[in-house]
Formats: C-alpha cells, structure tokens, sequence
C-alpha cells in the first residue's frame, strides 16, 4: 500500500500547528482530512487508516471523541496529541488510544509514529507480528516461539502486561501506565507486584531470562517491548 492511498484523519483546532502537521504529513504522501472540532469526527472517520486528534478542543474534549471513535471503528488506530504531561492525561488516552505524544513533537516523530501503528493495522489478522524470536497472534492473543513452534502459555496478568507493551511497540511505558492498565488501579511507588510479574513473563518467554531482549528495562524509566 502506498502512502497517497491511505486516508488520514487529523483533528487540531490551533491553526500554525495544524497547517504544519498537515503539511508534514502531505509532505509523506498521506491523504489528510483535516477538522478543527470533533463534531463532524464520526462520519469523517469512516473510510480513514488513522485518526491523529488533539485532546484541547472545542466543544467535546479528545478524550471523549476519541472514545466514541473506538467504540464506532474498534480497528481504527488512534493517536492522541497533548500538551498535557501528567501521567493521569496519558493513563485516560491510553485506555483507548494506540499511542499518545507530547507537544512540542518534532514532525518526523510524529510521522515514525503513525507508520509503526499502520504497521501493525496492516498486520492485525491472521498474521504473526515477529518479535525477536516471538511471533504475536494479535488477533488471537497467541504467542509462538518462532523457533520451535511452542505456544507460550503466560497467565493472565503476564499476558495482560506482554501484550499492552505490544500494543505499543518500541514505545517506554512507565510502571504507572502499565499498572493502570493492566491492574485498573493506581500505582503506588514501591508497589514491587509489576517488577515480580515481569521476572515471570521473562522466565517464560526469554531465551535468557537474566540478560533479557523482549521486554527491555528502561531504567528510570520504565519498560519497552521493540521488534
């Protein structure tokens, strides 16, 4: 598929970012439909790759657009622009967003950013996402040893946690965000159960446990699965 074949849809109400990022992503043979408010987000959205919306807007905040586009198109890929930093504005986008940047973003981040996730759109059916020597059934939340064959039984909270990293490949999440999603509750520092359910899912799907390739430590950070 080429780039001037897929239908971008980007909703940002400031008009020097807005003229910029269009331009950007025109510059990469994108097709964008550009909207200053969410009102019109349903009906535009039909027939889009991804949608790129700001949370600041008038009216409907993103937020809220955002999840009434996931619940109208739940394989439409979303990526949410912000200024807002906190970690409880990320947890809230990343409940139902794909990806979530920061403003100020440089444009080639941005545009990196929506290929990885039309990547991995492009996959989302019967085919394995390999990641160094796993293949991911999304689809059918399956994990393979590349090398045997061998489906890789995690339990439930393992998967939970492999799987939400995943769902945001080659991007740092922090303790905060992946407790959040995978527990529902907030992160309490110290809290050591996420650290100990990572030694897990490692002893399981690492071929070295101790010197770990899947799922990377970020220290100060947090984690980062990277194909």
């Amino acid at each position: 598929m080429t780039n001037n074949s897929i239908k971008l849809l980007y909703i940002e109400d400031d008009t020097e970012i807005g003229e910029l990022v269009t331009e950007q992503l025109r510059s990469k043979s994108y097709e964008v439909k550009w909207l200053k408010s969410g009102e019109e987000a349903l009906r535009e959205a039909e027939g889009c790759s991804l949608v790129v919306l700001d949370v600041m807007l008038p009216g409907l905040d993103g937020f809220t657009i955002g999840q009434r586009l996931k619940k109208a198109y739940p394989d439409l890929p979303i990526l949410m622009l912000s200024a807002r930093t906190s970690i409880d504005d990320k947890l809230q986008g990343l409940e139902f967003a794909d990806d979530y940047v920061t403003k100020p973003f440089h444009p080639d981040e941005l545009s990196a950013r929506i290929e990885v996730l039309l990547r991995r759109g492009g996959r989302r059916s019967s085919e394995p996402t390999k990641v160094k020597h796993l293949l991911v059934y999304e689809a059918e939340n399956r994990i393979e040893h590349a090398d045997t064959g061998e489906e890789l039984a995690l339990g439930g909270k393992q998967f939970h946690i492999f799987m939400f990293l995943f769902r945001h490949l080659g991007q740092i999440l922090t303790k905060e965000q992946i407790y959040e999603a995978v527990w529902g509750e907030s992160y309490l520092d110290g809290d050591k159960t996420l650290m100990v359910h990572i030694r897990h899912l490692r002893e399981k799907i690492e071929k070295d446990p101790a010197s770990p390739e899947v799922v990377e430590t970020i220290r100060g950070l947090g984690y980062r699965v990277r194909a």
